[in-house]
């Protein structure tokens, strides 16, 4: 995967340049997203939002090369992934992408710990035990190492998801609907955790259709049709649920 010296003079964790994704051929054809130009800010927190069916999950897809596109350039850091090949895709999701689900996805036969080491034993590493517990402790989760996730809450399987994501060290964190599966209390703990991970540094880029999430991120990208149709910082909830209205329209 070449290095691009565009990208390496521009602190963007992740760039899309004209980024397009089609779905069907012909008459049938469907932009899911059409000539999208976004940079993600290294060490910020984006939050990405658009009525339904406006394309907000497959350009986090495109993004986290979970998605092949169509046209256009996707940069992770300082690394060109459009042409990337499966193997090396799958390669910088072990190493350097996080991607968090709203269905959590942890395997139900491991403990709260083997989920979240799994990522480094697919990556060919031998997890350590206290990094391992480091990171469930960063999370809140030390006491629920040797819990399954049937034992534990939706929030606290939600934050070991986060863990997971997070035991590799990316450099940049994608999570689509973290807080969609989960009642207000313990949707609150995720985003109190994730405006921690991004005030320390991290970077997240997160879909969401709730205005009171998105407000805790530093940025709101609004998408409309596949496009980008509007941008806002440091707004409260109230003003991005005007803004993601008007577009609803």
């Amino acid at each position: 995967m070449p290095t691009t010296d565009t990208v390496t003079r521009v602190n963007a964790a992740v760039t899309l340049r004209g980024v397009s994704r089609v779905y069907g051929r012909g008459a049938a054809a469907v932009r899911a997203v059409d000539n999208v130009s976004l940079e993600f800010p290294r060490g910020g927190w984006t939050a990405v939002m658009g009525p339904s069916g406006s394309g907000k999950s497959t350009l986090l897809h495109c993004a986290a090369g979970l998605e092949k596109v169509d046209s256009g350039q996707v940069i992770v850091g300082d690394n060109d992934i459009t042409s990337a090949s499966d193997a090396e895709l799958t390669a910088l999701r072990r190493t350097r992408i996080g991607f968090v689900f709203q269905s959590f996805n942890l395997i139900g036969s491991l403990s709260a710990e083997r989920n979240v080491a799994l990522p480094l034993r697919l990556a060919g590493q031998r997890p350590k035990p206290a990094e391992v517990r480091a990171t469930l402790a960063r999370v809140g989760l030390a006491d629920r190492a040797r819990h399954r996730p049937r034992e534990l809450s939706g929030g606290q399987q939600q934050r070991v998801a986060i863990a997971r994501a997070m035991v590799t060290r990316p450099e940049v964190l994608f999570a689509d609907e973290p807080t969609g599966a989960l009642d207000s209390t313990a949707a609150r703990t995720v985003l109190d955790l994730m405006r921690e991970m991004a005030d320390a540094g991290q970077s997240i880029v997160m879909v969401t259709h709730d205005p009171g999430a998105a407000a805790r991120a530093d940025a709101v990208v609004f998408l409309r049709d596949g496009r980008v149709v509007d941008h806002v910082t440091g707004a409260g909830p109230r003003e991005v649920a005007d803004r993601l209205a008007a577009w609803e329209r």
